[in-house]
Formats: C-alpha cells, sequence, structure tokens
C-alpha cells in the first residue's frame, strides 16, 4: 500500500517548505526566491516579460489520464511558450495551487517532481506562490517571467506584406493525442477490466501530456541574426493564431494546404477518428510551436533551421485571409476552435 501523508499533518508553511527545498537556483539576477514575502529580482537593462496561466481540473485537464509529473511539467510549459513568443528567455516562475483534501502529499511532490524537471529543462527559477485549500479539485496558476533586450523583443503587431509566415514543428498532435485519451478513459469507464490501447500513439500522447516550449527555435534565430517581425505561440491553434497575427498587423494572409506539416501519427490517428487531419491542424491548439514571419530577405537564412516550414505569406489585404487547397481552391481561412 502506497504512503498516504496528510497535507494538514505539514501545515501551509510546511508544505511550502518540502516543496520548495529540491529547487536549485538557475538564474545569477535571481536576489531572493522563496522564503520572503516577495521574489527580488534585478534584470539591469533587459526588458521584463511576464505571463500566466491558470489552469483547472475537469476543465483544463483530466488526472484519470494525466500523470501529475507530466501536468507540473505542462504548467510551466504553457507559460514559458508565452515568453517564447515574444522572443524572449525564461528566467523565473511562480507556482499557485488549490488542493482539495482528496491530494496527499506524496500527490503534490509527484506535481513538483514535475515542475522541478521544467524549471532544469528551462534553466529558471522557482521564486514563490501560494497554497490553499479547494473545495473540489486541483487549480494551478503559473506566472513565468522572462528578458529580452529592446532590440530583440517580438510582438505580433509588426508583420508587414509579402512577410514570410513559418512555423516550428508539426500541428495537430495535441488534439489526436486528447481525443485518444479520451477514447480510451470512456472504454474504461465501461469496463475496468480492458487495458489502453495506445501503442501507435505515442507521439501524439506525448503531445497532449507533456508538450515542449520552442526555445531551441529562439536559440537558433538569434544564432543567425533573425528577428522575426511578428511571432506567437499555438496555444489555440493554427488558423487563429494567423488571424490573431492579421488583426494586431493590420495584414492579409494566404497558407498553402500542401504546405502545413503534419506527423505521421497524427494523420492516421485523425483518419482513426474520422477527422480531418487539417482540421485538426488548424484548429485543434496545445500544439505550442512557434508562429511566426520573417521579412523576405531573412527567409534565406531561416530555411537552415531543420524544424521550421514556409507555409505562406502575408498580404496588403486586410480582408483576405485564405488558404490555398492542393486542388487550386481558395478558402477562407476560419477559426472555429475544437471543443
Amino acid at each position: 500500500m502506497e504512503n498516504r501523508t496528510e497535507i494538514g499533518t505539514l501545515g501551509e508553511f510546511g508544505l511550502i517548505k518540502r516543496l520548495a527545498t529540491p529547487f536549485a537556483q538557475q538564474q545569477g539576477w535571481t536576489k531572493l526566491g522563496i522564503g520572503d514575502d516577495a521574489a527580488l529580482l534585478d534584470a539591469s537593462n533587459q526588458l521584463t516579460v511576464t505571463s500566466t496561466e491558470l489552469l483547472i481540473e475537469g476543465v483544463h485537464f483530466d488526472l484519470s489520464y494525466t500523470p501529475l509529473q507530466h501536468l507540473g511539467y505542462k504548467i510551466v510549459t504553457l507559460a514559458v511558450s508565452d515568453i517564447a513568443a515574444m522572443n524572449a528567455i525564461p528566467t523565473q516562475v511562480l507556482i499557485g495551487i488549490g488542493l482539495s483534501n482528496r491530494f496527499s502529499v506524496e500527490a503534490v511532490d509527484e506535481l513538483y517532481a514535475g515542475i522541478k524537471t521544467a524549471c532544469e529543462d528551462y534553466q529558471i527559477d522557482l521564486v514563490g506562490g501560494d497554497t490553499t485549500a479547494s473545495p473540489q479539485g486541483l487549480i494551478v496558476s503559473v506566472t513565468a517571467n522572462g528578458v529580452v533586450d529592446s532590440t530583440q523583443v517580438v510582438t505580433r503587431s509588426n508583420a508587414k506584406p509579402n512577410d514570410v509566415i513559418c512555423v516550428s514543428g508539426d500541428f495537430g498532435g495535441a488534439l489526436m493525442g486528447l481525443q485518444s485519451l479520451e477514447r480510451e478513459k470512456q472504454v474504461f469507464l465501461a469496463n475496468p477490466d480492458m487495458q489502453p490501447e495506445l501503442d501507435n500513439k505515442s507521439y501524439v500522447v506525448l503531445r497532449q501530456l507533456k508538450p515542449s516550449a520552442r526555445f531551441d527555435i529562439i536559440h537558433e534565430l538569434r544564432e543567425l541574426g533573425v528577428v522575426p517581425t511578428s511571432m506567437i505561440d499555438s496555444s489555440d491553434g493554427l488558423a487563429a493564431e494567423i488571424l490573431h497575427l492579421c488583426e494586431a498587423s493590420g495584414t492579409g494572409a494566404r497558407i498553402f494546404e500542401k504546405n502545413i506539416p503534419i506527423d505521421d501519427e497524427t494523420y492516421l490517428a485523425a483518419t482513426e477518428f474520422n477527422l480531418s487531419p487539417l482540421t485538426a491542424a488548424l484548429n485543434g491548439g496545445e500544439d505550442y510551436e512557434l508562429v511566426f514571419t520573417v521579412s523576405q530577405a531573412d527567409f534565406d537564412k531561416v530555411e537552415k533551421i531543420a524544424d521550421v516550414t514556409a507555409i505562406g505569406y502575408m498580404t496588403d489585404l486586410k480582408n483576405e485571409k485564405v488558404m490555398v487547397m492542393k486542388s487550386d481552391q481558395i478558402v477562407n481561412l476560419t477559426a472555429p476552435g475544437f471543443n
């Protein structure tokens, strides 16, 4: 039988001390982290970038198929992915958790083990947060800080007509991972003796449970001396993010179906669910890839990045946001989202 320690036996301060102890400082400009009323940070002459995420059990995650360590990693990724979208480097996070009495100390340890792994992978410091009681389920908030030089900062609003629209990675995998996990959950609820059938879905399941923020792309762009003209991360789906860039920049867009990167496993999973792989890629969300634009002059450099694909270009027709299909038919680009 697994050990179960009630959180009440530690108390709030005891729990905070337990959770904070394993975390080593990664950033030299973190002057004071956990242990006082607030953290002290010294960013010198750089701009500080901040982003916050709030996740609620039953709305944003399902613990029946989400391991707590994976959830811990994912919540950090969600916040720092927004830092990447500003062309910044992440530096610190603050984590707040609301816990119901069904969670033991050991369960919270699992969650924070994932948070610790993410902090090590992204080279960031956990500098604070809060713990409180929740009437039911788990609530997690995460605030991430990052830094960027004023000459390097990228927003959504500076794309120009003829800029090339580029994306990192591939799309639709997280949605198909979610669909696969939800189906296996329903099978289990109907018959608890059934074993999950996810052997051929390891890629899409991992895309859902443990996504990664694409700081490798940020570093490669910097090494090439390229500053994107606009950028966003794909939390709401590729189509939605392109429309966000268009709206903020006052441009139109033309993308090409044949260029949209979709992994083979995503394609097969979508077909199995009688869902268009293209629909999954455009509207699935939670892929946390980067969607960005670069000038024509910089595109020759960006082409050298192995995991970046050019999918279209910005236009000067604000009302024209379209996709050219493989059949050469032109359709309007819409973003209904996926529930």
